[in-house]
């Protein structure tokens, strides 16, 4: 198995391994978090449509996207450069944005969990297979907590010193949805994850094609900075 797909397994993996240690806990957890101070819960309510793909790509989220941009093509040196380097990192957020929201709505369609505001009829691991096209059988995963984690999972591959800051940023808008009562904690994980697992995957992609990143001597794609001051290297 190449690098990439190795990394990918293992990575879906964990992903099903946090899933499944949390599930056990999702009521109670949910039903506690519903249940703190009504100032808190409001609070969450305010932030938490920063998670929407709408937001993502048609709101502020895309304001920030293109000022990233902006400012990484600022230092490139000719026309051809700057707009070769503009249209990879457009394309990079597109993909990895794009992705997650694919996945997590085939997720929601197919596996049709019961949300948290239907604990009292159903409990916390109800199951209706392929009835994901209404909205109370669309927990599993969390869309808002997809979006955030293939938003800012983007910007920690891009800038890996930072990504502490950029997951704590997808953990909080992620703990929102949990507050709110529209998913489980397991709910979540998934969708962070998965978003999170989009940004790592798109970037093995362009690091094959030296695309933005370049494969370390581990294998794992990392900014290629020199490309910032000559374009000329990619391919």
């Amino acid at each position: 198995m190449n690098r990439p797909l190795s990394s990918s397994a293992w990575l879906l993996l964990a992903i099903a391994v946090l899933v499944v240690a949390l599930l056990p806990f999702d009521g109670t957890i949910s039903q506690r978090a519903q249940a703190l101070p009504p100032a808190i819960v409001a609070f969450n309510n305010r932030i938490t449509d920063f998670g929407t793909f709408a937001w993502m790509i048609y709101g502020a989220g895309s304001v920030v996207i293109i000022a990233y941009i902006t400012g990484r093509v600022a230092s490139s040196n000719s026309f051809s450069s700057r707009s070769k380097r503009a249209f990879r990192l457009a394309l990079y957020f597109l993909v990895t944005i794009g992705s997650a929201s694919a996945l997590v709505h085939l997720a929601k369609l197919i596996i049709g969990r019961a949300r948290p505001e239907l604990f009292a009829d159903y409990g916390a691991h109800s199951l209706s297979w392929l009835a994901g096209h209404e909205w109370v059988y669309q927990s599993f995963p969390s869309g808002h907590a997809a979006a955030v984690g293939s938003f800012f999972g983007a910007f920690s591959m891009l800038v890996p010193r930072l990504r502490i800051l950029f997951l704590l940023g997808a953990l909080t808008i992620g703990v929102t949805r949990v507050v709110v009562g529209a998913h489980y904690p397991s709910d979540v994980a998934a969708g962070l994850l998965l978003g999170l697992w989009t940004a790592i995957m798109t970037a093995f992609l362009f690091a094959a094609r030296n695309w933005l990143f370049q494969r370390d001597e581990k294998g794992w794609p990392r900014p290629d900075s020199s490309a910032e001051r000559n374009a000329q290297g990619d391919s």
